[in-house]
């Protein structure tokens, strides 16, 4: 059973028969799964786009294939839906086309801290934003902060070395991607916000301390060195700009996570690495 936020429903409340047809891009992926379900158990219906057949785990929702690069099937995607819940990249020509059909409701999922930390990645997505933001279209932005999923996957990474390594002054507000799916799921199903409040994790966490947290949950054993990163992005990085500590809304820890990981034998991301080079397979055969 997932855990909710009391405080998510009642800023956002759930309209029911309000918005009943979504199209969630990128809903095989690790958020837009999470959207998904919890747009099922509120009674919408549910339109998938990605870009190749993948693993749907429901029987009830309709799967289209379309690629958010190029455009291509966008137009047979977007047609008839009333919301749009982007959980993936690239928004120029899915803008484009919902502009092209009935003006969808565009709920867009972006991240704490990308117009004060200065990575190639962040400017993308702000421009993102303020494009939708343009367009004409009813919009809404939700940014949250980084999932355990990245942060775990990030330390299973680091602590392959004998020595686990971590920026130096870095802190994190991990959030977890169940929260932030039922957040945008009750966005999409309500009015048009434009930017929605950010959502955090409910802690922030020293690199170091989440390091620690981490090798002990695993049973390794590793010295912890905080190295300095030089520049302007790794120093917006040590200032908290990523950070949200006035919207720690989110309720699961770092350590709340790891354990429902480690008792269910998963490795965060595992299924998309899995989808991931099956489609890679798949295209090199072709």
């Amino acid at each position: 059973m997932w855990p909710t936020s009391c405080h998510i429903r009642q800023a956002y409340p759930v309209h029911k028969g309000m918005t009943n047809r979504v199209l969630v891009a990128g809903g095989t992926g690790v958020l837009g799964r999470v959207v998904v379900d919890h747009l099922l158990s509120s009674g919408a219906n549910v339109r998938v786009l990605s870009r190749g057949r993948r693993r749907v785990r429901h029987s009830d929702i309709e799967h289209v294939c379309g690629d958010l690069r190029t455009g291509a099937g966008l137009d047979s995607a977007v047609s008839g839906v009333d919301t749009i819940v982007q959980c993936t990249e690239h928004v120029n020509h899915l803008v484009a086309a919902a502009k092209r059909a009935d003006s969808p409701h565009l709920v867009y999922t972006s991240i704490v801290g990308i117009d004060r930390v200065p990575f190639g990645f962040y400017r993308r997505k702000l421009a993102d934003e303020e494009l939708i933001a343009a367009s004409g279209l009813p919009w809404t932005v939700l940014r949250a902060t980084q999932f355990h999923d990245l942060i775990a996957v990030l330390l299973r990474m680091l602590a392959r070395s004998p020595v686990l390594t971590v920026p130096a002054g870095w802190s994190f507000q991990p959030v977890d991607v169940r929260e932030v799916g039922d957040r945008l799921a009750r966005l999409a199903l309500g009015e048009p916000v434009g930017r929605a409040p950010d959502f955090g994790g409910p802690q922030i966490r020293p690199m170091r301390d989440l390091a620690r947290s981490y090798l002990a949950m695993v049973g390794k054993r590793r010295p912890i060195v905080p190295v300095w990163l030089p520049g302007r992005a790794f120093r917006a990085y040590r200032a908290g700009n990523h950070l949200t500590p006035e919207h720690a809304d989110g309720t699961i820890s770092f350590e709340q996570y790891l354990t429902e990981q480690l008792a269910a034998g998963t490795a965060p991301y595992s299924d998309a690495i899995h989808d991931y080079l099956h489609l890679r397979r798949a295209k090199e055969r072709s």
